[in-house]
């Protein structure tokens, strides 16, 4: 009997090539997509998709989706008290793992795994410790097909927002950025590949600079460039 799990989407590369491998490892059931959405601007969680292409993917991979509406500001507090209810939600359900495509972050691994701990769930990592060269050069071997909806503007200039995930984009990576973003540096869409029934269509809109204030104690980048998608039937 296959192992009740959840998946965290977030609708980029790395999410999609964790699904692919947990949907071709024939161990785990996944009963539900999870993902983040801010209920103000009714876009995905620091990725800035609109919902609508996120219900896009969803229908396309085939698996319902289900979101954690997050208000516009809330405290770390506030964030972990939503995510207990909604995880032991899910246990009080049968379901025992949580899934994320999380790379090499060992802070947040922990973070997670605690977290989990105290509902009485368990994280599952498929991608943990793999080289991020390789990753990336595989999604792409794959054939999925993923655009930067986000960058650091602090490590990446405009140009690297909107732009398609290929060689050519990871050639053009300074140095100093994982090729696959993994420290935050830039986060991405994906709109193909063998876990989609359909492509999702989708044409770039505006690209805007947004500042984030945050407490002067806090070591954290603050400036992101967003590249906008928006729905099309063409």
């Amino acid at each position: 009997m296959k192992k009740k799990a959840i998946f965290n989407w977030s609708g980029g590369k790395d999410s999609a090539l964790a699904l692919f491998y947990i949907l071709g490892s024939n161990e785990f059931e996944i009963t539900n997509l999870l993902t983040s959405v801010n209920s103000v601007y009714n876009r995905v969680s620091m990725h800035g998709v609109r919902r609508s292409l996120l219900l896009e993917q969803a229908d396309s991979i085939g698996i319902p989706l289900t979101t954690i509406e997050v208000p516009g500001e809330i405290s770390m507090d506030e964030y972990d008290r939503i995510m207990k209810e909604k995880m032991a939600s899910f246990k009080n359900n049968g379901i025992d793992y949580s899934i994320f495509g999380d790379i090499f972050l060992e802070d947040l691994k922990k973070y997670r795994e605690e977290k989990l701990a105290e509902v009485g769930m368990k994280a599952v990592f498929p991608l943990w410790k793999k080289d991020t060269t390789k990753t990336v050069h595989e999604i792409i071997d794959l054939g999925f097909k993923a655009i930067t909806v986000c960058v650091d503007a602090k490590l990446l200039d405009e140009s690297f927002v909107g732009r398609i995930i290929d060689n050519d984009f990871i050639k053009d990576l300074p140095k100093n950025i994982d090729p696959c973003g993994e420290n935050g540096e830039f986060h991405s869409f994906v709109f193909d590949g063998p876990i989609f029934t359909k492509p999702i269509k989708f044409e770039i809109s505006e690209k805007v600079l947004r500042e984030y204030k945050s407490d002067v104690n806090v070591n954290w980048n603050t400036s992101f460039w967003y590249c906008d998608l928006a729905e099309t039937n063409i």
